[in-house]
């Protein structure tokens, strides 16, 4: 039990009030520079209170950079991460706990091993990948020879290809094969006393009835914390919609369309020095729907980390 004194009272909120501040100036520098005009942010030193032409640049951004259409592109790329990786994950873990077969723990260890190896380490094989998800299973029939053998009674050559590039599916699935889901559902699952498994059987319930009437609604917080953590995962995702998407106009997400706002040097649209004002305004629409998120599921998302009492 820790005791409480007014001198470790006192150090608590200093170090509150310290991490307040490292998190809340620089967004309210952001903030009052999407308020300012171009010449009072390039002219030092830089205020501190906010100007009056904060709608203006919002504007400007909103349309310079087309925030509508990559909002909604985000949004649905985040929403469809956030919900395969509840489904995959909570289905996985309910497997690897509650069903007894052999290497069930060496398949565990090989999904949390590639917490070692996030997207940025494995960037070029999973593009390989979407350019062609098949080309595996084309791999597989080449060095087995069938492809050689289909072709020469038939004629026919097997050619399998299934580009991702440019699409929805391409931009969803390489973030859903993570294992921070399947830990943390796993995890939890552990501590479902297996006498309540037992009684599900006894009065008559499968196993797929017990996932879904027993353990889902027990695991509720859980869902909530877990679908926070991959809607801010997804959405502030650079280099791989960057690099999945050449069709940008149609498939381009909030993050990427930022660099919109920061023309190089001598671009007509922002001349020799760029529009930091509009830009700033550009991160503020972007940086809504997290927060928006986060503060209508922070209660939720607390209790799914920190409850023991499931």
């Amino acid at each position: 039990m820790i005791e409480k004194t007014p001198l470790l009272n006192a150090l608590t909120h200093a170090i509150l009030l310290c991490g307040l501040a490292v998190a809340f100036v620089p967004m309210w520098l952001v903030f009052v520079a999407a308020t300012l005009t171009l010449t009072e942010i390039n002219t030092p030193p830089i205020s501190i209170i906010p100007g009056s032409h904060l709608w203006e640049n919002l504007a400007e951004a909103w349309h310079r950079a087309d925030l509508g259409a990559k909002l909604i592109n985000s949004l649905i790329m985040s929403v469809a991460v956030a919900g395969g990786k509840i489904i995959l994950s909570s289905v996985t873990a309910f497997g690897i706990v509650f069903f007894r077969f052999p290497g069930r723990m060496l398949a565990f260890w090989l999904i949390f091993i590639t917490l070692m190896l996030p997207l940025e380490v494995r960037i070029v094989p999973t593009y390989a990948v979407a350019a062609n998800a098949l080309s595996p299973y084309q791999a597989i029939l080449d060095t087995i020879g069938f492809t050689t053998l289909w072709a020469s009674l038939t004629g026919a050559t097997i050619a399998l290809d299934w580009n991702l590039l440019n699409s929805y599916t391409g931009l969803v699935l390489p973030l859903v094969a993570t294992a921070t889901g399947t830990f943390l559902y796993r995890q939890f699952f552990l501590t479902i006393p297996d006498e309540l498994f037992e009684a599900s059987r006894m009065d008559g319930a499968g196993p797929v009835r017990f996932f879904r009437e027993i353990l889902i609604p027990l695991s509720n917080t859980n869902m909530i914390a877990l679908f926070t953590i991959m809607f801010l995962y997804a959405w502030n995702q650079y280099l791989w919609p960057l690099l999945i998407t050449t069709d940008r106009v149609h498939f381009g997400t909030a993050v990427t369309a930022l660099r919109a706002l920061i023309p190089a040097m001598g671009d007509s649209t922002g001349g020799d020095v760029p529009n930091w004002n509009v830009a700033m305004a550009g991160c503020l629409i972007v940086i809504t729907p997290p927060l928006i998120v986060v503060a209508a599921l922070q209660r939720f998302f607390i209790r799914g980390l920190i409850a023991t009492d499931k």
